[in-house]
C-alpha cells in the first residue's frame, strides 16, 4: 500500500486568489515542467539506445551474431510497445513527478545489470526489463502537457517535447561509442545507467503533478481556454464503442496502423544497424561510424518540425501529403545511402540525415492523423493501438531484419527496407485527400485538432 501511495496523485489544494501570483507562478512552473520533461526525455534515450553503440565491439568479444543481437532488439521493442499501452491507463492515476522518474532510475539500473553479464538468456532478460520501464517515459509527458498546456497551444509545445527523443539519440552516440573504444562494451552499458539514475533523481526535485496540486486554476480556466462546444465532451462513450466502433473497425486506424508498422521497420533498423552497416561495409571507425546516428537524429529533429509545420500551413490540415512526400524520400536516402562509394563519409552522414529527416515526419503524422481519424473520446486508445502496431514493426527490425542480413547480406536488408517504403507509400496515397473521419458530422463529433504523439 506504501508503494502505491507513493505514485498515487498529488492532492489538489485551495487555489491561489491574487491573480498576479497565479500568473507568475504559472510562468514558472510552465516552463519547469517543459525542460524537465525534455531533459529526462532526452536521459531516457541514453539507456534506450546504449546498447547500439555496444553492439560492434560485443559481437567481437562475446562472438554474437548479428541475429544474436537483433533478437536482443525485438525483446526491447515487444516489451516497450506493451508497456507504453499499460503505462499510459497507470500513469493517468499517477504523480509524474515520481512516476517519470522511478521509470528512469530502473531503465539505468537494467543497463548496469547488463552490461555485468556475458549471457544471451540474462541479457534478453535485463533488456526486456529495461524496454518495461522505458514505458514509463512518454505517458507522463503527455499528462503534464495535457494539464499545464492548453489546447490552442499544446501542439506547439508537444511537437517541442517531441524532439527530446532526436536530442538523447544524438548525443548518446558520443558518449556510448566514446566509452566503447576506450573501456570496452561494458562501460557503454554502465555509464549512460549511472547518468540515468542520477538524471532521475534530478526529476524528482523537479518535476511536480497538476496546476491544482500547487494551488493554481486549470489551464483551461488560466489561458480561458475550453474546449469547442461542438466537441460534445460530455457526450459519453463506452469502453466498447471506444474499442471497436471507433478503433478496430474504423479503416482509417488499420490502414495509419500497418503503414506505421513499415515506417517504424525502416526507422528502428536504420538506428540500430545503421554503424554497424558503415564499419562493416565501409570500413568506418567506430567513432566515425557512431557520428552518423547522431547526423540520423539531427534530420529527425528538423524532420519532425518541418512536416507538422508542412501539413498545417501548405496542406492545411491534411496529413497524408506529407506523410507520403516524405516516405518517397525515405525510399530514395535508403537506396543512395547502400550504392554510395566506400569513403565518401560526408556523403554517408549527409544521406544519414536524410533519412532521419524524412522518416520522423511520419513517424510524427501517422500517429497524429490516427487521432483525428477517430472519435476524439478514442483519442488515447487509437493513438495507443497504432503505437503499438508500430512497435511490432520495431521489433520486426530486430531479429527477422537481422536474419535477412545474415542471410543475403546488406544487399538483403537494404531491399527490404526499400520494401517496406514502397508498401508504406501505397497504403498512405489513398488518404491523400482525407483530412477528418468523413462519418463524424455536426450531428455527431467533429474529431478534435490532433497534436504530435508518439516518440
Amino acid at each position: 500500500m506504501s508503494v502505491l501511495n507513493f505514485f498515487k496523485s498529488a492532492p489538489v489544494v485551495p487555489e491561489i486568489e491574487d491573480q498576479k501570483e497565479v500568473k507568475q507562478r504559472y510562468k514558472y512552473w510552465r516552463w519547469r515542467i517543459f525542460y524537465s520533461m525534455f531533459i529526462g526525455y532526452v536521459f531516457y534515450y541514453f539507456t534506450r539506445k546504449s546498447f547500439t553503440f555496444a553492439m560492434p565491439v560485443m559481437m567481437e568479444d562475446l562472438g554474437l551474431k548479428i541475429s544474436d543481437l537483433g533478437i536482443l532488439s525485438s525483446i526491447l521493442s515487444i516489451t516497450y510497445g506493451l508497456s507504453k499501452f499499460l503505462s499510459g491507463m497507470l500513469s493517468d492515476r499517477s504523480n509524474p513527478r515520481f512516476f517519470m522518474a522511478i521509470g528512469l532510475i530502473l531503465t539505468g539500473v537494467f543497463n548496469i545489470c547488463f552490461g555485468m553479464t556475458s549471457s544471451i538468456a540474462f541479457f534478453a532478460i535485463f533488456w526486456g526489463l529495461n524496454g518495461v520501464f522505458q514505458g514509463w517515459g512518454w505517458p507522463p509527458c503527455a499528462r503534464l502537457l495535457t494539464h499545464w498546456y492548453s489546447q490552442k497551444e499544446r501542439g506547439t509545445w508537444w511537437g517541442l517535447t517531441s524532439t527530446s527523443h532526436s536530442v538523447g539519440g544524438a548525443l548518446i552516440p558520443f558518449i556510448a561509442a566514446q566509452c566503447a573504444v576506450c573501456w570496452g562494451w561494458r562501460s557503454a552499458m554502465y555509464v549512460p545507467g549511472v547518468i540515468c539514475i542520477l538524471a532521475g533523481l534530478y526529476l524528482m526535485n523537479r518535476l511536480r503533478d497538476t496546476p491544482q496540486s500547487l494551488g493554481l486554476p486549470t489551464i483551461e480556466k488560466f489561458k480561458n481556454d475550453y474546449p469547442d462546444a461542438k466537441a460534445h465532451d460530455d457526450e459519453e462513450i463506452s469502453t466498447k464503442d471506444m474499442l471497436f466502433k471507433h478503433v478496430l473497425r474504423n479503416k482509417f486506424i488499420w490502414v495509419l496502423a500497418i503503414s506505421y508498422f513499415f515506417v517504424y521497420v525502416i526507422r528502428q533498423a536504420v538506428n540500430d544497424f545503421g554503424a554497424l552497416f558503415l564499419i562493416q561495409s565501409k570500413g568506418y571507425s567506430m567513432i566515425s561510424a557512431s557520428f552518423s546516428i547522431g547526423c540520423f537524429e539531427v534530420g529527425g529533429i528538423l524532420g519532425t518540425l518541418v512536416a507538422g509545420w508542412g501539413s498545417d500551413k501548405i496542406f492545411k490540415g491534411r496529413r497524408a501529403p506529407i506523410n507520403v512526400i516524405f516516405s518517397l524520400g525515405v525510399i530514395v536516402a535508403i537506396a543512395a545511402l547502400y550504392l554510395s562509394p566506400p569513403g565518401a563519409l560526408f556523403l554517408d552522414y549527409s544521406l544519414m540525415f536524410a533519412i532521419g529527416f524524412m522518416i520522423f515526419g511520419p513517424q510524427m503524422l501517422i500517429g497524429m492523423a490516427a487521432v483525428e481519424l477517430s472519435h476524439k473520446k478514442a483519442a488515447g486508445t487509437s493513438n495507443g493501438f497504432v503505437g503499438w502496431v508500430a512497435y511490432l514493426g520495431a521489433a520486426t527490425a530486430g531479429y527477422p531484419i537481422s536474419v535477412i542480413a545474415e542471410k543475403w547480406g546488406w544487399y538483403g536488408f537494404f531491399a527490404a527496407l526499400v520494401l517496406c517504403g514502397i508498401i508504406s507509400v501505397a497504403l498512405l496515397v489513398p488518404l491523400w485527400n482525407i483530412k477528418s473521419n468523413p462519418k463524424f458530422t455536426d450531428k455527431e463529433l467533429e474529431p478534435v485538432e490532433a497534436v504530435p504523439g508518439n516518440s
